[in-house]
């Protein structure tokens, strides 16, 4: 027996439960993990409240975490019993002590990098790659807008832009997250809370406004995102926090500047565990140089996982949150 997070009706935080379960053995190409620790993930609660359908319920929650291998199925090459991994793609269920899932969604973790540093960044750190090194390729000197600067993925993503020589305009909450955000890196930062976006962004920018605009936040911030826009430039709408953008007007677009949009997801990326891992590498790389520091700011026990949801929908959290089996 083994002990996970489940939740057998959609709603809030109160509908998860700490329950015993009995790990499945693994089965062809399938590799069972003990969880050292545990990412928590905005799209957790996507699953939790039925925005996105698991497979059945009850379901567990979780597709981030970092442990060793404890068991093989047949015909996986490539890793054994005791090897270093973190995942953060597949089945749900990483809200456990233990977790089957396919070996081509593993990657191997350096000894240089922790199991919590790899469960708070590999989600996130993986999510900056495709966002900054193939959605749209960033080069020295642009400058780009990115929402929710001051989160998990957002303080990835200040690192990474100012280490490519990019001038990130870190859009935050508070003044307490501007900071923040300027301290990860940010080139600028633009307070929601008293500031206009679109003014602000116009003045940081001459007039020219940004190339990219990289948006998490959904359907609160889809027409602001749109103006701040430069003309022929991308929209990149990576997340929900808000709530989905629906109903979108095709000629918005055209009326804006001939503008692009694209609405990415890491499984559209990592497409192979050859690329997967090659994305991870980068990632690592990006973290063993000090390029990219991760910043685990909570730390929760799995069985508190509701407590750990209620603050991240929030907005109370900053940086990466874990949770430990």
């Amino acid at each position: 027996m083994a002990k996970r997070i489940q939740f057998s009706t959609h709603g809030g935080p109160e509908v998860l439960e700490y329950r015993d379960y009995t790990p499945a053995e693994p089965g062809p190409l399938e590799v069972r993990v003990r969880n050292h620790a545990i990412g928590l993930n905005f799209i957790d609660t996507y699953f939790r409240s039925g925005l996105y359908a698991p497979a059945s319920l009850p379901s567990s929650l979780g597709t981030e975490g970092a442990g060793e291998v404890e068991a093989i199925g047949r015909d996986v090459t490539g890793l054994q019993i005791g090897d270093r991994v973190a995942y953060a793609t597949g089945p749900l269920g990483a809200y456990g002590e233990l977790h089957v899932l396919p070996a081509d969604k593993l990657v191997k973790l350096p000894d240089n990098i922790s199991y919590e540093q790899a469960a708070a960044v590999m989600l996130k750190g993986l999510t900056v790659q495709y966002l900054l090194r193939q959605t749209h390729v960033v080069q020295p000197g642009e400058t780009l807008l990115f929402h929710a600067a001051a989160g998990g993925v957002g303080s990835l993503a200040c690192q990474w832009a100012k280490a490519l020589g990019a001038k990130l305009i870190g859009v935050v909450g508070s003044a307490e997250k501007a900071e923040r955000a300027k301290a990860m890196g940010a080139w600028a930062t633009i307070d929601r809370s008293h500031e206009d976006i679109r003014a602000r962004v116009l003045e940081l920018t001459n007039g020219a406004k940004c190339p990219v605009v990289y948006d998490s936040v959904g359907k609160a911030t889809w027409e602001i995102s749109l103006d701040c826009v430069a003309p022929r430039g991308l929209l990149v709408s990576f997340g929900n926090a808000s709530g989905a953008v629906t109903d979108v007007n095709l000629g918005i677009l055209a009326q804006k500047g001939s503008l692009y949009v694209t609405r990415p997801i890491l499984a559209g990326y990592a497409t192979t565990a050859q690329r997967l891992q090659a994305m991870a590498d980068e990632l690592f790389a990006m973290i063993s140089s000090g390029q990219v520091q991760v910043d685990i700011s909570q730390r929760y026990a799995l069985k508190d996982a509701a407590q750990a949801q209620t603050a991240l929908a929030a907005g109370e959290t900053v940086g990466s949150t874990i949770l430990l089996p």
